[in-house]
């Protein structure tokens, strides 16, 4: 089953929050699912409520330790991390002098394909090495885009670093689907960044939308997914719908294959 990336190295796009939610959206559908936290930020990582952070991403990287040990079970139960510490911060350089840098993620991914129906991951805002071990270890990319006023400045940068990925490292990398957030329908705004994202993308932006919603912002305060926080909240809905649309894309591919 797939791996995802989540990406767009613009900050405040909504990603760790849709790398949060959506997973545990798949999980509670009973999917098998690992978040992988490759983001030195840990976002994903405390607002899943995860404390001990060792071993982590950073260890499986640097092939201090197999991804299989580095996993963590979190409260859902069909819902696992492999967490990300501060010590990210110097893989970036530490990287640069390793042989097949791009490569450090793939094998060890590679071997969970078995265990989990699921597996996103949770890439940093930038398009350094940490994101190019995700694209390559990656079956497909989810890009969140804000519906704002930049939402698309900065989108041509990342096409241009998958299609690089593409050509060099990871030749089967597709692109998932691309998702509107904070989407407010009383701006005009928000309806004109739908329309400029849909004549670009077409078939490939989700019909699920995620709307602006504060219970969204509030619960990693928790160390919660919003569905935990407030199952009847717009957010927790979005995420769901997001959830099944995924789903149904995927199993789609898999007939097709």
């Amino acid at each position: 089953m797939p791996i995802i990336s989540i990406a767009n190295q613009k900050g405040g796009v909504g990603k760790t929050s849709t790398a949060i939610n959506l997973s545990a959206s798949v999980a509670v559908a009973e999917y098998k699912t690992l978040l992988v936290d490759i983001d030195p930020q840990a976002n994903s990582s405390s607002g899943l409520g995860v404390e001990k952070n060792e071993p982590s991403i950073y260890d499986v990287l640097m092939g201090l330790e197999s991804a299989e040990n580095s996993i963590q079970p979190t409260y859902m139960p069909f819902l696992d991390i492999l967490p990300a510490t501060i010590d990210l911060v110097g893989a970036e350089v530490e990287l640069v002098s390793v042989e097949n840098r791009e490569h450090q993620l793939k094998g060890p991914i590679k071997n969970l394909k078995e265990k989990y129906d699921y597996i996103f991951i949770d890439c940093p805002p930038s398009l350094g090495l940490l994101t190019l071990n995700a694209l390559t270890a990656s079956d497909s990319v989810l890009i969140p885009v804000q519906c704002e006023y930049f939402a698309l400045e900065g989108l041509g940068q990342l096409l241009n670093t998958i299609n690089l990925v593409r050509k060099s490292l990871n030749r089967d990398l597709s692109i998932e689907g691309v998702l509107l957030t904070m989407f407010d329908k009383r701006l005009r705004l928000s309806q004109q960044v739908r329309d400029e994202v849909q004549k670009y993308f077409g078939e490939k932006v989700f019909k699920a939308v995620i709307h602006r919603n504060v219970r969204i912002s509030e619960a990693p305060s928790h160390a919660k997914p919003v569905l935990l926080y407030d199952s009847i909240s717009t957010g927790a809905k979005n995420y769901m719908e997001l959830a099944s649309e995924l789903i149904e894309r995927t199993q789609e591919k898999k007939i097709d294959e």
